[in-house]
């Protein structure tokens, strides 16, 4: 009896779990708030190759994430390149604080909701850092791109 109802409380809970996004998809739209609480859209970089950063303040490997993409935001943002962060933290203060101790300079968005945030669940996310790479039409192209990687392939996307 013990594993019939395992079994149905497995099968029960993986329905509730959101599925990530995935290559090929186009990027579900959003609206967040930036460190100045004005409403930023993904639809709004339309037309410019944008990577999605979900991240956190308390999270190690992000921070030690960000000024590999600092830096390749800041060589190719002239071409149609754009970051936007998006903050899992909720606390407003620590996200602030990190921005500000790892120097970015690219969107950063939260709504404090963390792990709940509408977002994070829209794009299944469970597990930080996650990114997604999207084309000038919104398309998902590539998924947790890191270093030369992502540089390599961003370089190719800003010149179609």
């Amino acid at each position: 009896m013990k594993f019939f109802f395992a079994i149905i409380l497995t099968l029960s809970s993986s329905l509730f779990v959101n599925a990530q996004v995935a290559i090929g998809e186009m990027a579900p739209d959003f609206s967040l708030n930036n460190t100045k609480n004005s409403t930023v859209s993904l639809s709004s970089f339309r037309g410019k190759v944008v990577m999605i950063d979900f991240w956190a303040s308390w999270c190690g490997p992000c921070r030690i994430a960000n000024p590999s993409v600092e830096r390749i935001y800041q060589k190719y943002k002239a071409k149609g390149f754009e970051v936007l962060g998006i903050s899992i933290d909720n606390k407003k203060k620590a996200w602030l604080k990190a921005i500000a101790q790892d120097k970015i300079h690219y969107q950063q968005l939260n709504d404090t909701l963390g792990w709940y945030s509408p977002v994070a669940e829209k794009y299944g996310i469970n597990q930080i850092p996650t990114s997604f790479l999207l084309d000038k039409e919104g398309k998902i192209i590539a998924i947790d791109l890191i270093g030369s990687r992502l540089e390599m392939k961003v370089k190719e996307l800003i010149k179609k």
